[in-house]
């Protein structure tokens, strides 16, 4: 078994101390989370847009460093952005 990261034991060890519970229903938790999942990632709108090939480049490779396509990068974005949840960091 391979050596587990500071946060992966922390979660086992506060499941060893009851901290952490299982989720009761879990089948029906999952179904519920993965309807959600679906919902918020339903693409049924196309755009075009004009940006520089430099910031094309920079988000393929961006992209390409978090394991995804591009699209689906600039899509996350977007979605975090009208949502709030995108932060400036200075």
């Amino acid at each position: 078994m391979k050596k587990l990261d500071p946060e992966e034991q922390a979660l086992l060890d506060d499941f060893d101390a009851g901290i952490l519970t299982r989720v009761p229903e879990l089948k029906s938790e999952l179904e519920r989370h993965k309807d959600y999942a679906a919902a918020t990632f339903q693409k049924d709108s196309r755009i075009n847009i004009r940006i520089s090939s430099k910031d094309l480049r920079l988000l393929q490779k961006r992209a390409l460093s978090e394991g995804l396509p591009y699209q689906t990068l600039i899509s996350s974005l977007l979605h975090k952005y009208v949502e709030g949840r995108l932060t400036e960091h200075s």
